[in-house]
């Protein structure tokens, strides 16, 4: 596992670093620790890592100025700053979590965890999904989306307008961010149940979602009844 510390700081990297060592403990893990915007960009860029700590004030630079793409990238992103004030518009952008500074283990150690286990969500609902065409970030509202399907590493994101987008995170890395409201109903589908009419039956105990746009999407045998509870 590859973790990126930006952080201009050299005694809070040092303890972001040592932190994140013990609470990974025996797995085998990576840390590269970077004291600037550029060179963190720079790290990126070379090896795209799996998760990224970042600093948003870093010598005079401003990371929420990069948040958008680090959000839209195929990593989770955990902002670690002072910079509170940061936090709501941080979440809704679609990091996984802010830890406000100065920190203790055990808020870390909570970051760290919500990375680990895809169980547990932020009570902070994200509310855009960040996406890259043609080299620019574009900000789509998490309303707009009718459902997620997974194409390998990737994902597509398929719109009310009728659009579809590319997104660089896994159905996996989107599911930890999506609030409630967004079910997995198979292994290749997450579905805003905002957006769902009915379940359909079909001979050979096949089921399926029906969606308001008319569209039927598969349910996975193992999550039927989970969503025939959650429609009634």
């Amino acid at each position: 596992m590859n973790i990126v510390i930006i952080e201009d700081e050299a005694r809070i990297a040092r303890r972001l670093q040592r932190m994140t060592t013990e609470f990974f403990g025996n797995k085998p893990i990576r840390i590269v620790v970077c004291d600037s915007l550029q060179k963190g960009l720079d790290q990126i860029t070379h090896q795209v890592p799996d998760l990224l700590l970042l600093d948003l004030n870093l010598n005079g630079d401003n990371g929420f100025e990069v948040l958008e793409h680090m959000v839209a990238a195929s990593f989770h992103t955990i902002i670690v700053s002072a910079n509170i004030d940061k936090a709501i518009t941080a979440f809704a952008y679609g990091v996984l979590d802010f830890v406000p500074k100065p920190f203790d283990q055990t808020r870390l150690f909570q970051a760290l965890n919500r990375f680990i286990s895809p169980a547990i969500k932020s009570d902070d609902g994200i509310k855009y999904l960040a996406v890259k065409r043609s080299g620019q970030v574009r900000l789509i509202n998490i309303n707009e989306v009718i459902y997620i399907k997974g194409a390998g590493i990737y994902t597509e994101l398929y719109l009310k307008n009728g659009q579809q987008e590319l997104h660089d995170k896994s159905l996996e890395l989107l599911q930890q961010l999506l609030p409630d409201g967004f079910e997995r109903i198979h292994k290749s589908y997450l579905v805003n149940l905002q957006q769902a009419d009915k379940i359909v039956i079909s001979t050979g105990s096949r089921y399926g979602l029906l969606l308001k746009t008319g569209e039927q999407l598969p349910i996975g045998r193992s999550k039927y009844k989970d969503l025939k509870n959650k429609m009634i």
